[in-house]
């Protein structure tokens, strides 16, 4: 029901736009469907490789290594592989649905999308270009250390 109202919101807003700029509803469809080109590789690609880990790599193993049961070293796994992953941040949340319908566990998931948003291993020398060395190092452990907290948090509430 939420989402017929939402598009409906959108076909109303968009429809609005036109009737007052056609002009410029015009140009931002065209910047909108270009976007959507961009990101779309890299989302078809992500979901591949979802797609095909999640094919080889059954349940009971995903609830193992980072399911509920699998406490802290599930969270540490979690947080490691999400600060040394890059991808987009929507890319992010459609992974962690599909993990958390395989049996990850909510502080596991919390902690790689928390990871994976803030923690930049692989992109560490750009940012250590722009913001120096020191403060890159700082904010990548904080936002590391920070994941723990999120995972915790996370962890109390969807007990």
């Amino acid at each position: 029901m939420t989402s017929y109202f939402l598009y409906g919101l959108c076909a109303f807003l968009l429809a609005f736009s036109f009737f007052k700029d056609k002009d410029k509803t015009k140009t931002a469809l065209k910047k909108a469907l270009t976007s959507f080109e961009n990101i779309m590789p890299q989302f078809f690609t992500v979901v591949i490789v979802i797609g095909i880990v999640l094919s080889v790599i059954d349940t009971d193993t995903i609830s193992k290594i980072i399911g509920d049961n699998s406490g802290f070293v599930g969270v540490f796994l979690s947080s490691v592989v999400g600060s040394i992953t890059l991808m987009p941040t929507f890319v992010a949340f459609s992974m962690s649905s599909a993990l958390l319908q395989s049996g990850a566990g909510y502080p596991q998931v919390a902690a790689l999308v928390s990871t994976l948003t803030m923690v930049g291993v692989m992109t560490f020398t750009l940012e250590a270009k722009y913001i120096g060395r020191r403060a890159a190092l700082a904010r990548n452990i904080l936002a590391f250390l920070f994941s723990f907290v999120v995972a915790l948090f996370v962890g109390m509430v969807f007990k």
